[in-house]
């Protein structure tokens, strides 16, 4: 008897798990329709801020997958479709279509895999003519039109994150004058403060301005009905272009009216495998839901592509009879505001405070490569090692080219549970072009490793 998989949103975790799903299980056996309610599957969200920028092409090649192509695998993919209603206990769901047609359709396995959802704050004029969040590829063209017009000369970008500032380089790359605020008392609330306070830098050194610790009271319109400022407690900014940049919430409304359970972030809460709790053939991955921290074993909503890929490929193997689990994570990501590097993983100093650890730091100045190479840069990292034990809790890193991706090695150390101690000893590659004899983390690790031996001689 054929069965049915019902997915609920087209992009990396709903697309992921029914490709996975057709893999392993033809259309005879399974049938699986896709429910989208934008124009377009499988797509880069990540990718917008630099196609913006004039990195890349785009919308197309920000495509992984078209619908067109993943019908082809005998996958239904109807766009424009939104689905309205979840009955977990009747195993259906209702959808609507562009021309308000109604339906309700059966299944066997259903994925909740619904994304993020924009926040964006009640005030006066935040749904403006001007006014451009970044989430859907049908918002990057939105903001490229509104740059097309002569009289843009200024923007604005709400929002100190990675959003804000990776837009607040594209703003800069068509030649605006750019402010950026933030309620924040330094950009880049996913690192410490200290760190925070080197991206203000950067970002200054470029020509953005940064105003932090205001609130936006709302978005003042011109005659015409287009944004003309963005008014905060600390007075207002001019901008012909607003950039909202404020992150995401889980976007669990349907799941939250179907009565699934939910965490304390407002996200999904699953087992291992992906699969909703308390349920048996509801499934859910990416964005909508919370993951398990293998630092601090908290729960938290991480809204991340790499995540919902690997659960979608994990809910997609489930459903075609084979078994995955998806651990956990430790909190890595990465980002640049022009030359500028960020890289954080692990747990930032308030992460571990209320994770009851207790900690020491070690914070270093380094260079990317042998002092005496051309075009060595330097960088910062910082690293957060537990009292007494020396286990690596959080390494957070800014600097030019080769600073990011550092922060890989201290993500597989966070992973394998390493002591700052035994990451002196790694044997990481070494060439002057590559790095210094000392690697800026083999420096960071010994400088902590020295700070627990000495916090375990003073207790």
């Amino acid at each position: 008897m054929t069965e049915r998989l019902v997915v609920i949103g087209g992009d990396a975790t709903g697309m992921s798990a029914a490709s996975q799903a057709r893999r392993r299980r033809s259309a005879s056996e399974l049938e699986i329709v896709a429910f989208e309610r934008g124009h377009r599957t499988s797509y880069s969200a990540c990718g917008i801020p630099y196609w913006i920028a004039g990195d890349t092409n785009g919308p197309d090649a920000l495509i992984a997958r078209t619908p067109d192509e993943h019908r082809a695998r005998d996958i239904d993919v109807r766009l424009g479709t939104e689905v309205t209603e979840v009955d977990p206990a009747g195993g259906r769901v209702r959808s609507r279509d562009a021309d308000g047609r109604e339906e309700w359709t059966g299944y066997d396995h259903l994925v909740i895999a619904t994304g993020a959802v924009p926040v964006r704050p009640p005030i006066p004029g935040i749904d403006a003519p001007g006014v451009y969040g970044v989430q859907t590829l049908g918002d990057g063209e939105a903001a490229l039109l509104g740059l097309d017009r002569t009289e843009v000369r200024r923007a604005v970008v709400v929002g100190g994150g990675y959003i804000g500032v990776e837009m607040a380089e594209a703003m800069l790359r068509h030649g605006l004058e750019v402010t950026l605020v933030d309620r924040d008392e330094q950009p880049m609330s996913t690192l410490d403060p200290d760190m925070g306070r080197l991206v203000r830098d950067a970002l200054e050194g470029l020509g953005v301005r940064v105003v932090s610790g205001v609130t936006v009271r709302a978005v003042l319109t011109g005659d015409d009905g287009r944004a003309r400022a963005v008014e905060t407690d600390e007075g207002e900014f001019p901008a012909e272009i607003v950039v909202l940049g404020l992150g995401v919430r889980p976007g669990t409304d349907l799941a939250r009216a179907a009565g699934l359970p939910l965490g304390a972030h407002g996200g999904l809460l699953t087992d291992r495998a992906m699969r909703v709790r308390g349920t048996e053939r509801v499934w859910a991955g990416g964005d909508c839901v919370e993951v398990l921290n293998l630092v601090s074993g908290a729960l938290q909503h991480i809204a991340l592509g790499t995540h919902a890929n690997k659960h979608g490929r994990i809910i997609g193997t489930n459903i075609g009879g084979g078994y995955a689990t998806f651990p956990g994570v430790v909190g890595t990501a990465v980002s640049k505001v022009c030359d500028v590097e960020l890289a954080r993983t692990g747990l930032l100093e308030a992460q571990a405070r209320a994770a009851g650890l207790e900690f020491v730091t070690a914070l270093i100045e380094s260079t990317s490569r042998a002092g005496y190479f051309p075009d060595t840069a330097t960088m910062t990292v910082k690293m957060l090692a537990e009292r007494g034990t020396g286990r690596l809790l959080g390494v957070q890193i800014i600097g030019r080219e080769g600073a990011a991706k550092r922060v890989d090695i201290a993500a597989v150390a966070l992973t394998a549970g390493m002591t700052v101690g035994q990451m002196v000893d790694l044997d990481l590659g070494y060439a002057p072009p590559f790095s210094p004899v000392w690697d800026p983390i083999l420096v960071a690790a010994r400088k902590a490793a020295d700070a627990v031996a000495a916090d375990i001689r003073k207790a």
